[in-house]
């Protein structure tokens, strides 16, 4: 199963609250079958302590170390907002990236979103996009060139 697919993609979203944006987030999570419910509750309690922001327009809600247990399977889930979701005072949030992931994962899966959501313009066109495929496309990739890179490492290459 892949870890991103136009089935955890939602476009053109609105939400009141981050609070708000994070349940959608954590709702396609559920709906995919990569977390139990009790993990959108987690997610909430995460972005309590700690912000998940990333800047650039982008948020990346995810679950406490005490949630493992509720991640079914790695994915991920992306939320766009077009008019922007207020997550820090004079911030916006265009696209929220909901993530699921075991402990071994957790890094790359983070790594990799980071690396692909540094070019503005990406974020600016994917925050805008009609397209769900453009999304798969850009945020899809990373988590491909991150199995090909961890199989060429254990292979010795």
């Amino acid at each position: 199963m892949a870890i991103l697919s136009s089935e955890t993609i939602r476009l053109g979203a609105s939400a009141a609250s981050k609070h708000e944006a994070i349940q959608q987030a954590g709702a396609l999570l559920v709906a995919s079958g990569c977390v139990s419910a009790n993990y959108v509750a987690g997610m909430l309690q995460r972005e309590q302590v700690i912000s998940t922001y990333l800047g650039n327009g982008v948020a990346i809600p995810h679950g406490q170390h005490e949630n493992m247990a509720d991640v079914l399977r790695t994915g991920i889930a992306v939320v766009q907002f077009p008019a922007g979701v207020e997550w820090e005072p004079g911030e916006l949030a265009y696209l929220v990236i909901g993530i699921a992931a075991n402990a071994d994962e957790h890094v790359g899966v983070l790594a990799n979103l980071a690396e692909v959501i540094e070019d503005e313009q990406i974020v600016q066109h994917l925050a805008q996009t009609s397209d769900p495929l453009q999304i798969l496309e850009h945020l899809g990739r990373a988590r491909e060139e991150e199995a090909y890179d961890e199989e060429r490492h254990h292979a010795g290459a």
